[in-house]
């Protein structure tokens, strides 16, 4: 069977009236995508975050023609929204496909890789971490994401305790587990976090018990080896106190989620109780790594 989709962007106050004209023309389903390549982060409690700009696509049976459906679409849209229509056919084959090609095994350094569950791992003996594409949380295609794997290939935590602090998907932090960690804490604001790094964790067969998954405030955290906050720069700058107390002397803080024009202020936040090891910026994204002073 072969379906019709039409595919439109609008901003985030049309989105509503969007969906509801594609739903009025006949759509069995509708799904959203980002129009702007704008990276959406863990959501506070209760908050459903959205792109400034969203693709809206419709799927339809084809029980009318592709053009008179385009015609209706074009004539119930403001006409500032007309240019961005696209207009194709699927077959069922294909519209399966087309999703599962988007995301394939992803190297990140040497041995670390993130791998869809549909795909066997190019590497069986290297570092695998099975994460399948989801709506809220990283897979590693964003640049911060993929910057602090890549530290972490580069700087195993073999035998060291580590705290990822905001873990979102749990990917940083079961990295840290496969790659030898002795003890990892996950830590988010978020339950549907949480509830995503246990998932996750169960898939690639460790026990979510072993990653000490909770909320701030309901585990005492002794200082670790190694801290992880793939976070923003306000959150990052705030949580200083916090950070350079569960940091061991000579411990390494690892830090992302950082626009590169944000770099100086979060270095100068940390620049009292670390020494900064390395500042590497990818895509207009920076992460920054420092190694816990031993003077206080």
């Amino acid at each position: 069977m072969a379906w019709w989709q039409l595919t439109v962007q609008c901003s985030r106050s049309e989105l509503e009236k969007t969906e509801d004209i594609l739903l009025e023309l006949g759509a069995m389903c509708i799904t959203l995508g980002d129009a702007q390549d704008e990276p959406i982060y863990e959501p506070l409690p209760g908050d459903s975050p959205l792109w400034s700009v969203s693709t809206v696509s419709g799927l339809f049976e084809q029980k009318r023609t592709l053009e008179s459906l385009y015609d209706d679409l074009v004539n119930r849209l403001p006409q500032h929204q007309v240019a961005s229509i696209q207009k194709q056919q699927l077959d069922d084959q294909v519209w399966e496909r087309a999703f599962l090609d988007q995301f394939k095994p992803t190297r990140f350094g040497n041995d670390l890789w993130i791998c869809p569950s549909w795909h066997q791992p190019p590497q069986p003996d290297a570092c695998n971490i099975i994460l399948d594409p989801g709506i809220a949380f990283g897979t590693g295609s964003h640049p911060t994401t993929a910057l602090c794997l890549e530290y972490l290939d580069q700087h195993p935590p073999l035998q060291k305790s580590v705290l990822d602090y905001g873990c979102g998907s749990g990917i940083l932090a079961i990295a840290a587990y496969k790659l030898g960690a002795s003890h990892v804490t996950s830590i988010d604001i978020d339950p549907q976090a949480l509830e995503s790094t246990a998932n996750n964790a169960r898939r690639n067969d460790i026990e979510p018990e072993l990653l000490h998954i909770s909320l701030p405030g309901q585990q005492t955290i002794e200082p670790v080896d190694y801290l992880i906050a793939n976070i923003l720069s306000g959150p990052l700058i705030e949580l200083e106190p916090l950070f350079t107390k569960l940091t061991k002397a000579g411990g390494r803080l690892l830090l992302s989620g950082i626009l590169a024009e944000q770099t100086d202020n979060v270095k100068q936040a940390y620049q009292g109780h670390f020494e900064v090891e390395t500042v590497k910026i990818l895509e207009g994204w920076c992460r920054i790594s420092a190694i816990r002073n031993n003077l206080d």
